[in-house]
């Protein structure tokens, strides 16, 4: 892949980052709908079958960038290789979408139309869902929504679980250098509020969220539960010494929006 040139103040370098498990059949189209908007590719392969790193391969090009990790950790420990990969070769922004065409990549211009505006703010898909949608799964996201709410003493951050999202890279690889991300399913909750911690932005960006017909995934209900209720207990404790900081920053954004 070419690298893209090292950052400078005010430059904005998006590349769109796609952590893959076994998507054979939907990643190639995917990465041209991507293609489609200008944008490189980096692909995080996490220790995917023969048959899926075949396709995988085929798809390498000069802005196409593929990491093959030698077995299967986690989507967040794909997301973390891609980001430093990612920040490694100039790119200043990341986009986050899944590989198995759960998300409207005819949402990409919007996604970096606001990337562009805000460059230091975490840009979060806030999903629009159809009748696809599972629905313990949806019932389940508003217990995180509330946990996230109280973790941030704010309702800056509208869905937490939402993979669909643009990154400011300097500031999320300085949280991956600053402690390790979890590795699996809870990395999209936990990295977002920590980021919040450290005084990063959120704009919610509504988008619509299918799931597709026989599609695959990768959540495991009773263990990725059980490490997503591990992290909102860890999260809630490391809430609690940050608080008077918290709400003096909300204190600051009402006096901003009342003047």
């Amino acid at each position: 892949m070419s690298h893209a040139p090292a950052s400078a103040a005010g430059t904005f370098l998006p590349c769109a980052l796609i952590p893959i498990y076994n998507h054979k059949d939907t990643i190639a189209a995917t990465v041209q709908a991507l293609r489609a908007h200008g944008l490189p590719v980096v692909i995080v392969d996490d220790g995917s079958n023969d048959a899926t790193r075949t396709v995988l391969d085929g798809l390498v090009s000069c802005d196409v960038q593929l990491i093959h990790l030698p077995r299967n950790g986690g989507k967040g420990r794909a997301l973390t290789a891609g980001m430093i990969a990612a920040r490694d070769s100039g790119f200043t922004h990341a986009l986050q979408i899944d590989a198995d065409g759960q998300h409207d990549v005819t949402d990409v211009p919007r996604f970096l139309a606001e990337g562009r505006a805000h460059p230091d703010t975490l840009i979060c898909g806030q999903p629009i869902y159809d009748a696809s949608v599972p629905r313990a799964r949806l019932y389940g996201r508003y217990v995180t929504h509330v946990c996230v709410w109280l973790e941030t003493l704010s309702f800056m951050l509208r869905d937490s679980m939402c993979g669909y999202r643009l990154y400011p890279l300097e500031a999320t690889c300085a949280e991956i250098d600053r402690a390790p991300l979890p590795a699996r399913m809870d990395f999209d909750t936990e990295v977002a509020v920590r980021l919040i911690w450290h005084g990063v932005s959120v704009r919610n960006l509504p988008t619509r969220v299918i799931y597709p017909e026989n599609g695959l995934s990768h959540f495991h209900m009773l263990h990725d539960n059980l490490r997503i209720s591990a992290m909102h207990t860890r999260l809630l404790l490391g809430m609690l010494p940050r608080a008077p900081m918290l709400l003096w920053r909300k204190r600051r954004r009402r006096a901003a929006w009342a003047a």
